[in-house]
């Protein structure tokens, strides 16, 4: 995947790291995916895989080809900007997006074994907007995050890759990224929070195909 420079916020380059180009050729890429791959339905919270943290990707191999394909399908079809693979009821650490970031670009990609950055303090501005999850559908609440993110794994191909976001596309990066570790954005709220999402859910039909709990 090609690279490109990546620049700090007051304009200058940053010479010591380079960020994976997931801007480029966004609209044809995900297009590709999503009409190779079959759209499945979401799993739920309280589905046992949502959970759990997920097993390491291992093979890069057709089979996760075509899981990413899937999960692009999946994620057109409930209209979301990110999928986990657990949110498809497959326990592998791969997640992937389709997200505008606050200036309004759109980044097209997928990642295996993600890993947040730890920020230092001075970047750790948080924003506290609203925050919905397609397996908790139909419910949103505040949630602080910080709204800067870089996160760090593999491609498809099992190469190194590193994605920086800033807005709500370092929302959809963190957000993702706690799923593979078995963590919803409810379970960072508060009890009453919590329980006004899950209310939220429970009043609501879903809009797109989902798996029932037992």
């Amino acid at each position: 995947m090609a690279q490109q420079p990546v620049f700090d916020q007051d304009g200058d380059q940053r010479v010591d790291e380079a960020f994976s180009d997931d801007v480029t050729d966004a609209e044809e890429r995900e297009t590709a995916h999503r009409e190779r791959g079959t759209s499945r339905p979401i799993t739920v919270v309280g589905n046992p895989v949502l959970h759990k943290e997920c097993k390491d990707v291992t093979e890069f191999d057709e089979q996760l080809a075509q899981l990413i394909d899937d999960m692009f399908a999946s994620q057109r079809t409930a209209e979301g900007v990110g999928l986990a693979a657990n949110q498809i009821g497959v326990d592998l650490k791969v997640f992937v997006y389709d997200c505008l970031d606050d200036q309004g670009v759109r980044h097209v990609g997928a990642i295996c074994n993600p890993v947040l950055d730890e920020l230092p303090a001075e970047r750790r501005i948080l924003d506290d907007s609203n925050e919905g999850c397609l397996s908790v559908p139909g419910a949103y609440a505040s949630l602080a995050r910080p709204d800067y993110a870089v996160v760090r794994g593999q491609d498809a191909k099992g190469e190194p890759v590193a994605i920086e976001g800033t807005g709500y596309f370092a929302r959809c990066l963190q957000h993702e990224t706690d799923h593979l570790y078995g963590y919803l954005y409810i379970d960072r709220l508060s009890k009453r929070d919590r329980k006004d999402a899950l209310k939220q859910m429970a009043e609501l039909e879903p809009r797109y195909p989902v798996v029932a709990n037992d």
